[in-house]
């Protein structure tokens, strides 16, 4: 019972409690239907609904909402459910948006049976975020496209237009099942 008090559980001066109800797609249904497209009509079919979103993009609740060749945008409209301990969102969540513009931005650019991975990447947070800071969007451009290493920048903007982070990050692009 202690390590339940200590988390919280039922105690009712704490106030009330929220759920979050998480549900995805088999992700290999997204990663199958990848197959034979490149890397824009690959992300264009996410952002249409046509492949389901990989379960990363239900659990933090993030979208495509723009797709061009070397230029990819976001969206993610946080809620409490993504709070550090001192009330504000969790640095991860811009982090993983951040890192999800900037190798999307990549994988824009790349041919059908060529995938990518990052290889770093480097997050400035500029002010912080809460959930009145509105609908998040994570800009990702490709700076430097590349047969073997390619680079990209991502600004992230809150719901009024301020820049809430910026990004950078490189990525390694590979063959996929002996192409290229």
């Amino acid at each position: 019972m202690a390590d339940e008090e200590a988390a919280g559980a039922g105690n009712p001066s704490w106030g009330p409690q929220s759920s979050k109800v998480v549900q995805w797609y088999d992700p290999m249904i997204t990663a199958t239907g990848a197959l034979g497209l490149s890397g824009y009509e690959f992300m264009s079919a996410i952002r249409d609904g046509k492949l389901p979103r990989p379960p990363i993009a239900s659990l933090v609740s993030f979208r495509v909402a723009e797709v061009e060749v070397g230029r990819i945008v976001f969206e993610c409209t946080p809620d409490e459910s993504v709070y550090n301990p001192i009330g504000t969102v969790h640095g991860g969540v811009v982090c993983t948006l951040a890192d999800s513009a900037a190798a999307c931005a990549v994988h824009t650019t790349l041919e059908a049976g060529f995938a990518y991975t990052s290889i770093d990447l480097n997050v400035s947070y500029l002010r912080a975020v809460t959930r009145d800071s509105g609908t998040l969007r994570a800009i990702g451009i490709v700076t430097k496209p590349g047969r073997r290493v390619a680079f990209s920048s991502v600004e992230v903007f809150d719901g009024r237009g301020k820049l809430v982070a910026t990004a950078t990050s490189s990525c390694l692009v590979m063959p996929l099942n002996g192409a290229g």
